[in-house]
């Protein structure tokens, strides 16, 4: 198997930093806070599963860089002390034994620019900032890109059902794929995989669409014209962060937009390396709204692409087809 030390060690990553946002969520969100907007909760999630993932990758990997979504320079700030110490206490609980400056430095570590040449880890520690907060979805995704290509993807789904047909069921998910491996589904307990694939729905009146909760990350209007003009008629399914991917990769869905908001909007590599592939590895599509392959090879965000439309394959033409009637 290519990559099974990499594979091993980032599932033994997200797997700690499924068990970290599990607890931040039992102990620090709560009604009240919702309702008050505190975003306190997922800025302790966040800072702790970065310390946690980059700790792990480094210890087995500290030639692998980490482009990451957070930096520590918020938590040294004296008036912050009081997150501070939740994120160390949750560290603790996952990765005990690390001092207040080795966390904060691995948060800092983060901050590597990407690019085209050799390896480095893509990590987004918390996909779907309000999913977290509301129990919905999110997702800890890390990627491994090697000369500017996803060759390995973990996508930590903890609130995901582990099966969509019974969604009062057992929670929890990892998503894995290895470049031409396949992709695979393994639940957060017990262990165990299995392999997924992408629906084999071929007339795009019988799919449905998979789009984001929030209308900042996605032109909802121009995903209903779309809809309309591929004559889909269920409503979209629309849940927070890369569970998205992994929706379309097992086949809980067939089309996944992500349309610009703006012209000049870059997304993210680490917003999408994970759930690119295990799409790909699942049997799917992905590309930009042109139809363009993503391309990670620009450093910290995918500036040669708009947009993102992943979906089974077998529908990808005509999606494509349907956004030019109605984009351009």
């Amino acid at each position: 198997m290519l990559y099974a030390n990499e594979r091993s060690t980032a599932l033994e990553a997200v797997e700690m930093a499924c068990r970290l946002c599990i607890a931040v969520r039992t102990h620090l969100v709560s009604d009240e806070s919702v309702a008050k907007k505190d975003k306190s909760p997922v800025t302790v999630a966040d800072f702790g599963v970065q310390a946690v993932v980059t700790t792990h990758l480094l210890a087995a990997f500290p030639d692998i860089p980490v482009v990451g979504e957070e930096d520590a320079s918020a938590l040294r700030d004296p008036a912050n002390r009081a997150i501070l110490e939740k994120v160390l206490a949750h560290v603790e609980a996952v990765t005990p034994g690390l001092t207040d400056a080795a966390v904060l430095d691995a948060i800092d570590r983060g901050t590597h620019a990407g690019g085209g040449r050799g390896r480095h880890w893509a990590l987004d520690p918390i996909d779907g900032t309000k999913g977290f907060l509301r129990a919905d979805q999110y997702a800890v995704a890390l990627a491994l890109v090697e000369d500017g290509e996803v060759v390995l993807g973990i996508l930590g789904c903890p609130n995901l059902p582990q099966e969509h047909r019974d969604p009062a069921g057992p929670r929890g998910c990892i998503f894995v794929a290895t470049r031409g491996e396949g992709a695979f589904q393994r639940p957060l307990e017990p262990k165990g995989e299995a392999a997924i694939h992408v629906s084999e729905i071929d007339e795009p009146q019988h799919a449905s669409f998979c789009e984001s909760v929030e209308s900042g990350h996605t032109q909802q209007d121009d995903s209903a014209k779309i809809a309309e003009q591929l004559g889909v008629t269920a409503p979209p399914v629309r849940m927070d962060s890369q569970c998205k991917y992994a929706a379309i990769a097992r086949g809980d869905s067939s089309i996944y937009l992500r349309m610009p908001t703006r012209a000049d909007y870059e997304e993210r590599i680490w917003d999408h390396a994970a759930g690119w592939i295990v799409v790909k590895e699942a049997g799917g599509e992905v590309t930009d709204i042109h139809g363009k392959p993503l391309d990670f090879s620009l450093g910290r965000t995918l500036r040669a692409n708009k947009g993102v439309v992943a979906t089974n394959g077998r529908l990808h033409a005509e999606v494509l087809a349907a956004i030019r009637t109605v984009v351009g």
